[in-house]
């Protein structure tokens, strides 16, 4: 994801810009800031959908399928039901929940019964594992721009073989949902995921994409063109109201995939609400 060797060593760490409070001695420091902590059950559903959906295999594949769950919050309900989601697909399966606030380690690790998940202290370099798949959501919102571009770089780094970060955002009820996927050499895909009858438009999403898009979302950027291709196309199949806001939404998406756009996916996960296209045509100019 750098430019160059020296653009690597500048962001192999990341550096926020608040300091933050060695753990106790012999601990490797976390990496990160607290979030605020509040989460819902079920608020991750639409991301978790999408996983077991397209990251089964990768899973079932590794010697060793550990999953880390990132900055998981006050309440570990969406770690524990990632774990009771993908846990009868995948035979083996280890879950870890890492949060940054050792306070929050202890609270849910003093009431798990049976002990589905392991619980640590943790933060963007990974407590040291080496996981297939790490789930980041909503852990990168408070940071500027280029420290969320080194918190990418940094979890990467730490990705088992084959590994994959998927680092996204939703709105407290998980009805609006954007990620980013990622593997060791960078962003692979963007996926825009909504309860399609909230909204409006497409565009509506546009408050939750990731850090890195957010504030590119304006005229000449790929994503601001993403975003009006869509909502052009879900006006223009405004007549499949009838049957239904999921009919229309596929209808909107095919004619994006008509008109050229990298789409990844099929019709089945376009009925969810889900549109994934390809880094390369929403990257930052």
């Amino acid at each position: 994801m750098s430019d160059g060797g020296s653009e690597h060593k500048r962001r192999a760490s990341l550096t926020p810009r608040k300091a933050v409070p060695r753990l106790a001695a012999g601990r490797a420091r976390a990496l990160g800031l607290p979030t605020r902590g509040t989460t819902n059950a079920n608020r991750l559903r639409r991301v978790d959908r999408w996983l077991l959906a397209t990251q089964v295999p990768r899973l079932r594949d590794a010697a060793r399928p550990l999953v880390v769950d990132l900055g998981y919050g006050s309440s570990a309900v969406t770690t524990l039901e990632l774990a009771d989601r993908l846990g009868p697909e995948v035979p083996g399966l280890e879950v870890v929940g890492l949060e940054i606030d050792p306070a929050r380690v202890a609270a849910v690790a003093e009431d798990r019964d049976p002990p589905r998940v392991d619980f640590r202290v943790g933060g963007f370099e990974l407590a040291g594992l080496r996981p297939v798949l790490v789930r980041a959501f909503n852990v990168l919102r408070q940071y500027d721009e280029e420290s969320a571009a080194r918190a990418w770089e940094t979890m990467c780094a730490a990705l088992g073989p084959g590994g994959l970060l998927v680092e996204g955002t939703c709105d407290e009820w998980g009805r609006r949902a954007t990620w980013v996927a990622l593997d060791a050499d960078g962003p692979l895909t963007l996926t825009l995921a909504a309860r399609v009858a909230d909204l409006d438009r497409p565009s509506d999403l546009a408050e939750r994409l990731p850090k890195a898009l957010i504030h590119h979302n304006v005229p000449g950027q790929p994503v601001h063109e993403l975003l009006r291709a869509l909502d052009a196309a879900w006006a223009a199949a405004a007549g499949l109201s009838a049957f239904g806001p999921r009919q229309r939404w596929v209808a909107a998406v095919e004619a994006l995939a008509d008109d050229g756009w990298p789409l990844v996916g099929s019709t089945r996960r376009w009925r969810h609400g889900e549109l994934t296209v390809r880094w390369s045509a929403v990257a930052p100019r």
